[in-house]
């Protein structure tokens, strides 16, 4: 396999990427578990790799669909969080499961969604500009949503997680527009990296939660594995169901589908390890392998069949 080809590999195998390293770090804990610190850094990372692939101009189809965009956001920002809250009462999880899943279901979708619906041949343009106008949005939305969920159960320095969610997402993606701006034709060959780079990061980060979690996988991993299922389930329906009772297209249906069921779980888990500690990250954990499963496996259906 040559050099240039690497990224191409990277990207087709991306959940065997997830899994080998989740499986290695269960048995293998001390070999991801130093990566902790750096969590944040590697979510930077990510949302910078992806600010270098847009442009300002991409701003421009948040106005032209913003009815779609709006439906699309308002599913996620809703729909996700009331999920969360329902299973964990449904199910009566530990106090560190229902912080971890209400987290996950606060935060705005994450990249993996845009690389499923290109998979999935949905709308790809919808697919990324609802992604930014959500994730534009999260650092108010996150902590508020968090805050007002949990405000009787945990204390919650709401400023500092809005200065969180800042210094994650939105800061590293405008400083990736801004230097595809001034630099396009010295980054355009660095470019087609960045995906299979994010590809790589978000897998050791799911495998240093693993790790860190090794002990309370062993013991605790069913219901919250049955937790996480439902609520990226009801996510993937509810964002179909509501799409096409608003008479969207099947391929808008799709993303959004794809949007409001696929959370930025990297984003939940480094929130979860900074504000409450590393067991509240695991349904962050176990989400960002599970989506990565419903997701490509609706792919593989919908590409096979664009009229199901």
């Amino acid at each position: 396999m040559t050099f240039h080809a690497l990224p191409q590999f990277i990207e087709k195998q991306f959940l065997a990427i997830a899994v080998i390293l989740s499986a290695a770090a269960l048995a293998f804990p001390v070999s991801f578990t130093w990566i902790k610190p750096h969590i944040p850094l590697g979510l930077g990372i990510i949302m910078f790799g992806m600010g270098l692939t847009l442009d300002f101009e991409d701003f421009r189809d948040i106005i032209r669909k913003w009815p779609l965009v709006a439906l699309g956001v308002a599913m996620q920002y809703l729909i996700m969080p009331l999920a969360a809250v329902g299973i964990c009462s449904l199910l009566n999880l530990p106090v560190e499961a229902v912080i971890g899943l209400i987290v996950v279901g606060a935060c705005p979708g994450g990249t993996a969604s845009n690389v499923i619906a290109y998979l999935a041949r949905a709308n790809v343009a919808l697919s990324v500009t609802m992604t930014l106008a959500a994730t534009c949005l999260a650092p108010l939305l996150t902590p508020a949503i968090v805050y007002l969920i949990l405000e009787q159960q945990v204390e919650i320095n709401f400023w500092s997680m809005v200065v969180s969610v800042f210094w994650i997402v939105v800061f590293p993606l405008m400083d990736g527009l801004i230097l595809r701006r001034l630099f396009r034709r010295q980054l355009e060959p660095l470019l087609r990296y960045f995906p299979s780079l994010s590809i790589v990061v978000i897998s050791l980060l799911i495998a240093c939660i693993i790790g860190l979690n090794q002990k309370t996988l062993f013991a605790l991993p069913l219901m919250v594995l049955v937790a996480v299922i439902l609520h990226n389930s009801i996510g993937l329906a509810a964002g179909y169901g509501v799409a096409r009772l608003f008479r969207c297209s099947k391929r808008d249906a799709r993303t959004l589908a794809i949007e409001v069921g696929m959370q930025n779980s990297g984003l939940g888990v480094a929130l979860a390890v900074k504000h409450f500690g590393a067991v509240t990250a695991l349904p962050g954990a176990l989400f960002s392998l599970w989506h990565n499963i419903s997701g490509v496996t609706l792919a593989r259906r919908w590409r096979a069949d664009p009229d199901s």
